[in-house]
Parts: structure tokens; sequence; C-alpha cells
């Protein structure tokens, strides 16, 4: 009889295209990992695997594998979120990915009242500023900042996100407020960075506002935005930070307040086999109830310097 624990093993690295990728995601040494799939091929009586230099690829008899474990972890999971369905209460895990910034401050803070209305589910946040791949479940669901790429997936929208121009007082004392756009150019900027994704391209705004010629150049560029809020908070400079990420300091002022910059509509998302989860829609109903006005956005004149 086949192991179904290395069968749930040759479908991670079947997925990653590599061991240790695989490893990585499973948090279990490559090697350790190489000596399971070594078993089940044994086990099969066939390769499952060609090893190459840039990672791997499936046999023939490996394929059909693949095609076999797929079907049962679908299968699987759609019995999973039946039996959530059939429950008077939610509970297990759920993985949630989002931006580094987002996750980290606002929603972390978020989830413990989450946590205290539904004791019986466990959260792992997942965070990074590129998109994981939710129809390869590298996670259950996302809270993304722009419109879901995969058309198969459920989105539901929730409230956009502002930016605004931000500073430290002690950076504006020693260097002075600017009153207009043209004073930008007097000024240390802080930006994302070239290694922005492109859905996050239009973060750095502030480089091109009414400027006709070349985007002005960044005197620090940091590739996430929390890093980007710390370096503000110490004055280094002006930076455009998310109304979410100025509630959560209230240690900067508004630049120009009069400036709004690009507006980033938000969506809860996850694969359509979880439609049904208890769990999804629990977390889904909660911040659709949290992310309001009320909640991200803030009073323009209790920030302005």
């Amino acid at each position: 009889m086949i192991d179904w624990e290395k069968l749930r093993l040759f479908e991670q690295v079947a997925d990653a295209g590599s061991f240790t990728e695989a490893a990585r995601r499973l948090h279990m040494s490559q090697p350790a990992l190489s000596r399971q799939i070594g078993a089940l091929e044994a086990a099969m009586g066939a390769k499952l695997f060609h090893r190459h230099a840039r990672g791997l690829a499936m046999t023939h008899e490996g394929e059909q594998l693949r095609l076999a474990t797929h079907d049962m972890a679908e299968r699987l999971e759609l019995a999973r979120t039946s039996i959530d369905a059939s429950r008077d209460r939610p509970t297990g895990e759920i993985r949630v990915t989002t931006t580094v910034s987002f996750g980290s401050t606002w929603l972390a803070r978020q989830l413990v009242d989450f946590l205290d209305m539904y004791p019986d589910i466990a959260v792992s946040l997942q965070l990074s500023d590129t998109d994981v791949d939710l129809s390869r479940r590298e996670a259950d669901v996302a809270i993304r900042f722009h419109v879901p790429f995969q058309a198969e997936l459920v989105q539901k929208p929730l409230f956009p996100i502002k930016h605004y121009l931000c500073a430290s007082p002690d950076y504006l004392a020693r260097h002075g407020v600017p009153r207009s756009v043209a004073d930008l150019e007097r000024h240390r900027l802080i930006a994302y960075g070239a290694a922005a994704p492109d859905y996050l391209k239009s973060i750095n705004w502030v480089l091109e506002l009414g400027h006709d010629g070349p985007p002005r150049v960044a005197a620090l560029t940091i590739n996430n935005s929390h890093g980007v809020l710390q370096a503000v908070e110490a004055g280094a400079g002006i930076a455009a930070l998310p109304s979410y990420l100025i509630r959560f300091s209230g240690k900067v002022r508004l630049v120009l307040p009069e400036i709004e910059g690009p507006v980033f509509r938000t969506f809860f998302t996850y694969p359509t086999e979880l439609r049904r989860s208890l769990r999804v829609t629990t977390l889904r109903d909660f911040l659709v109830q949290r992310m309001t006005a009320a909640n991200l956005e803030i009073d323009r004149t209790a920030f302005a310097d």
C-alpha cells in the first residue's frame, strides 16, 4: 500500500519543481525529502523525476501519478470545506497572504479581535510584496492591492487605500516645510525602489509629481513600505505612505496635504473550491466590517504640519 504522506510530499515536489524549494516550503531538510521520494519511487517501481542541473522534470510515470494526486488533493479539500460548512462555528487553520507593510501593521492588530471572536480558528500570516500562487495552494486567501490576475479566483472588493506625502517633524524643522510641489526639488525623497512589483509601480508617484522631465532621484530606496515608514520617522526625508501606515505611526506629519496620491483598490480573494469554507467566509466578512474609512483613512487636518 502506498503511503499517503509520501504522496503529499510528491505533490509538493511536483509543484515546486525542485527538492530544495519543496523542502523549504515543507520546513524539512532536502536530503530527508529526497529519501522519501526515493522510497515512493521504490514502492511504485518506477522513476518519477528526471534530475537535471536546472531542477526536476517529471517522467511519464510521474505525470500519471501527478494527475491522480492532484485529483485526490482537490477531493480532500472539497470534503474538508463541506465538513466546515456543516459545523456551527468555524475551526481550523487559514493561511492568509498580503503585503509586508499591511500585514505587519494594520492587519496584525485587527486579528487580535478576530482571534478573540473565533478562538477555534488559527491564522497563519504569510507576508510578501510579490503575489503567492493561490491556485497552487501556497496560501488559502489573499488580501491584494490590485485586481487579481487569475480570473478563476473569487474576488471580494474591500476598502481602497489612499496615499499621502509625509515627513517627520524633526526633518521638517531642519529642512523646512514644502509649500508647493516645486519645493520638493530641494528635499530628500524616499521611494520604494526599482524592485517594486508591477502593481506597485505607481507607489513612487512623488518622484514624478509635477515634474515634466525625468523622474526625480530618490535619496533613499527601500523595497518595503514599512521600511520606508521607519526611515521617514527617523527623519531621513519625505515619502509617499498609505493612510493605514500614517495612522499606525502617529509620528509623521503630512506634507502638501491637499495632494492625494494613487488609490489602490483592494480585494479579498481565494480559490473557488474554498467558496463554501466557513473559515474563509468568516474572515472575509470580518474584513469587510473592519476595512472602512473610519479604520483606514486619516483626518488630513489632524496630520498636517
